[in-house]
């Protein structure tokens, strides 16, 4: 189980930017969280990826609780959870290429043995070719780069994914591709899903089933 209680989270000390959020995602499992720009969606996203620590609240990831966040937490929680953001140039190192990339989670943590094999079966599965593989962020469209990211949360073979509006700079074909990509790797691997995003019609579609914003924090 991916557990957030009552989470309180935000930037500046004492000014959170929501109250006491509360979501759970079984195994196996595609919750869509929806709601508008700018309600927070995105720092919640950053709380279960275990990348912002919380001013208040717990996180439970298959029954152990949270306990530092960042490269401070445990390597054996932070590689179980796969992450996918908004912006994919804001999320990649613009000095790598996309095979190098892809493989960075690999080589961070010692399996740099596993890298080409994880990467020639990734990178077919996300619609990127060897020449696409060759090249730097800045020489590939938002859509491949995105694809290569998507291929870097799952290299690791988490058990968690968490997609934050993962879609939202693309077209609708690669919006479909990638999809029907994280449908296959959720379905062979029993990974839980959690989708945050504002496009219901996508999210209904996508997941098991949907949770509105409001109902998932506390006025304060």
């Amino acid at each position: 189980m991916l557990d957030l209680d009552a989470i309180t989270a935000g930037y500046d000390p004492g000014v959170p930017v929501f109250h006491g959020a509360s979501l759970t995602v079984a195994p196996g499992e595609a919750v869509g969280l929806l709601g508008p720009s700018g309600c927070g969606k995105s720092t919640l996203a950053r709380v279960a990826a275990l990348l912002h620590r919380p001013e208040r609240g717990r996180v439970v990831v298959d029954g152990e609780e949270v306990r530092g966040w960042r490269h401070r937490a445990p390597r054996h929680l932070r590689t179980a959870i796969g992450v996918v953001f908004q912006q994919p140039r804001m999320s990649a190192d613009p000095r790598l290429r996309l095979r190098d990339l892809i493989a960075e989670p690999l080589r961070a943590t010692g399996r740099r043995d596993e890298a080409d094999g994880r990467v020639s079966e990734l990178a077919p599965a996300v619609g990127l070719t060897d020449d696409l593989l060759g090249r730097r962020p800045h020489e590939v469209s938002d859509g491949q780069l995105q694809r290569a990211c998507l291929a870097r949360a799952l290299v690791l073979r988490p058990r968690w994914l968490v997609c934050d509006e993962m879609t939202a700079m693309l077209d609708a074909s690669t919006t479909a591709a990638l999809v029907a990509v994280v449908e296959t790797y959720r379905r062979d691997h029993g990974a839980g899903l959690l989708a945050v995003g504002h496009d219901r019609v996508l999210l209904e579609r996508w997941c098991d089933r949907t949770e509105e914003w409001a109902d998932c924090v506390r006025t304060p």
